[in-house]
């Protein structure tokens, strides 16, 4: 009875549909109709817009075609802010690779702007420093950068270029930027109108004009040059020109010709229409035939007992802790947001420990009292917090004694509100030690600095090789070295930190992210982010160290801004070591331990990453500096523990850490005296710390 029942359901259904669809037939090709007479009313072609106008001396540049956006004037090139990969002037052809998205104030990258998604219109942008969505079209324009300096001042090239085009500097925004070579930047900027949604075309055209002609003049201390690749401007759509259409008497005429083609072309369209739904209604016939057969073979089948196990599935998942929807990491603390507030005062601003390129940090006492080191997140949106969650898994599951430990987090997708919460490293970082004002009273001493060079080390080994997958830092500095009291160093900062492939131990990243003087060559000109390309960041740290320098500094000789780039002919030349010396070590440093630590700095900046060694041998080799200290030490008080050195450590120069050094372009730099190690005694120390 309840099969019959379903069936007659199932058929009137099928009548009603079939009615519903006949009508909407008719009443679509109706609708057509009057839509395509309504047509004919219109103009035959909408009203073209001009180009700017371009100077006759305009200097000409090639450019790939794409497609042209809506309501867009193009002086040249292309619209969408993408660098071109191949076609420029001069410039051979490359893949393009962009740059960090955020990074220190200190440090030579431009200001970038934030995106605000789902927020304008098409061809509109936010504008900047505006509470509420305001939107504007703006002028595109995109820009290539000669003999950029290392570490320009972004802001006084903001102000220079709003200057001399009659802007003010909050007009000019800047989106993205690609780095083509060391001293070639593509830029592209969106330049706003102070008042309104649009530039008028007056505006437009002292721009152009003033660009193309080479008009604005950048000061040469940071830019020497540059060339226009692209400017677009856009305006605002024309108003609907139809009652002016429907008045003009000399449109008249052509309205009954094109009547007659649209009539056939609607009998057409109505004819595919009914072959089309004469599918729908087989399909759906199909459909229905097969729905009653299985409602058939389920009646007739003898029930079984599976609603205990369908009514738990619910119970689980309604079990998981949400916030927005989203799935908590069950791995690490999640922590609620009052408590949060609570224990930084309203993230009040007397409790700033510093600030970064993803956010302010807090320091703050939780409830239970520990002191930790809260980090505010300012990216936001559904895939960002997805990212986020993601990455918390990922740092929950990582524990070494060299790395912060991350002791729980908030996350809320409805508010966009993303915190991790730290443990809090009271000393500072090592930045602040060798080139802030922590250091300037109390520089540190050698022991000091190669304490926290293997402690560094150590916590880069373990992400490199002893987490599973592998975890690539990419931003490997010294401001993420964090010092406890006692100078033992934390490494910190895991915001640009990325997985590697399983089983790989390298990454095609589609940004390049860092810091200027840290990033790997190989990382910055190809994308190609290896294990590697940490180690290269270790060397640069290793010889912050060693120097006392910065790994940019605008205030050195010409040629010598680069710290890697100074340094590579010195520590080719064991003769001229010396001028590595940081002074404010006042000559108290063992000569042969600068010497060795020197031999692992030149091999970690190796242009080539093949060169470079592992971080786990160069924890192994900073050991071994460590124990001939500790065994010359002993050999001044004692005659007859060098003999038994030697006896214990007969095999050691076979091992592949003492094979780093041995070729490559600082294989004439190796100074290590095997013989006074003790290879037993390294290796034990390895199994009680845990490495």
């Amino acid at each position: 009875m309840s099969l019959l029942t379903v069936s007659t359901s199932l058929i009137g259904g099928l009548k009603w549909l079939l009615v519903l669809v006949w009508f909407v037939v008719e009443y679509g090709a109706c609708g057509t109709t009057l839509e395509l007479e309504a047509s004919s009313l219109s103009p035959a072609a909408s009203p073209v817009v001009d180009d700017l106008p371009l100077p006759a001396n305009a200097p000409a540049f090639k450019h790939l075609p794409a497609p042209i956006p809506s309501r867009a004037i193009f002086t040249k090139g292309k619209p969408k802010l993408e660098p071109p990969v191949s076609g420029f002037k001069n410039i051979a052809p490359m893949h393009p690779n962009p740059i960090a998205d955020t990074a220190p104030s200190a440090l030579a990258q431009p200001p970038l702007s934030p995106y605000v998604s789902d927020c304008c219109k098409q061809d509109m942008v936010w504008k900047r420093d505006s509470e509420a969505c305001h939107c504007a079209y703006p002028i595109k324009l995109d820009l290539l950068l000669l003999n950029v300096s290392l570490n320009p001042d972004w802001n006084v090239f903001l102000n220079g270029l709003a200057t001399q085009l009659g802007l003010q500097t909050t007009q000019i925004e800047i989106i993205k930027f690609y780095l083509l070579s060391l001293s070639m930047l593509n830029i592209s900027m969106d330049i706003t109108p102070h008042k309104g949604v649009s530039f008028s075309a007056e505006e437009a055209a002292k721009i152009n004009s003033s660009l193309l002609l080479h008009k604005v003049r950048l000061d040469h201390r940071f830019v020497g040059d540059y060339k226009v690749l692209n400017i677009t401007w856009f305006k605002p759509p024309p108003p609907s020109q139809a009652p002016t259409i429907a008045t003009s008497p000399t449109k008249a005429p052509h309205r009954r010709p094109p009547t007659t083609t649209l009539s056939s072309t609607s009998d057409s369209g109505r004819h595919s229409n009914l072959l089309l739904i004469l599918g729908i209604v087989t399909g759906f016939l199909f459909i229905s035939i097969l729905c009653v057969l299985i409602l058939y073979l389920c009646t007739m089948r003898p029930k079984t007992k599976t609603p205990p196990t369908e009514t738990e599935k619910p119970r689980t998942e309604s079990a998981r802790p949400v916030v927005g929807s989203l799935p908590h990491p069950t791995s690490t603390r999640f922590i609620a947001y009052e408590e949060l507030k609570e224990a930084t005062n309203n993230f009040e601003p007397a409790s700033i420990l510093g600030e970064g390129g993803f956010g302010r940090v807090f320091k703050g006492v939780l409830n239970d009292g520990t002191a930790v080191a809260i980090k505010r997140l300012t990216s936001g949106g559904q895939q960002g917090d997805k990212e986020f969650l993601v990455e918390v898994e990922m740092l929950s599951r990582l524990h070494h004694r060299n790395l912060v430990k991350l002791v729980g987090y908030y996350s809320n997708r409805d508010s966009s509100q993303n915190l991790l919460c730290y443990e809090l490293v009271p000393n500072g970082s090592l930045e602040a030690w060798l080139h802030g004002p922590l250091g300037i009273n109390c520089p540190l001493d050698w022991d000091t600095r190669m304490k926290i060079a293997l402690d560094a080390a150590r916590g880069l080994a373990y992400l490199h090789e002893d987490s599973q997958p592998c975890v690539i830092h990419r931003d490997f500095k010294a401001s993420n070295i964090l010092l406890e009291n006692n100078f033992h160093a934390k490494v910190a900062d895991f915001g640009l930190a990325k997985q590697a492939p399983e089983g790989r131990a390298n990454y095609l990243s589609t940004r390049v992210m860092g810091t200027f003087g840290y990033v790997a060559p190989e990382y910055a000109m190809t994308g190609h982010l290896l294990v590697k390309s940490d180690v290269y960041s270790y060397g640069v740290v290793l010889l912050e160290l060693l120097t006392g320098r910065k790994p940019v500094e605008m205030s050195q000789p010409t040629g010598q801004e680069n710290l890697v780039t100074w340094a590579r002919p010195i520590l080719r030349d064991k003769d001229r070591l010396e001028e590595l010396v940081d002074p404010r070590l006042g000559g108290r440093y063992p000569k042969e331990d600068f010497l060795r630590v020197c031999t692992i700095a030149a091999a970690c900046v190796a242009p080539e990453a093949s060169q470079r060694p592992t971080m786990g041998e160069v924890v192994q080799s900073l050991k071994m500096v460590q124990r001939i200290a500790e065994s010359q030490d002993t050999a001044l008080t004692s005659s007859n523990t060098r003999p038994n050195l030697r006896q214990s450590s007969t095999t050691y120069e076979s091992d592949g850490t003492s094979s780093m050094f041995s070729s490559g372009p600082y294989s004439g730099l190796s100074t290590f005296d095997y013989d006074n190690i003790s290879r037993t005694a390294v290796f034990s120390e390895d199994l009680h710390e845990g490495r």
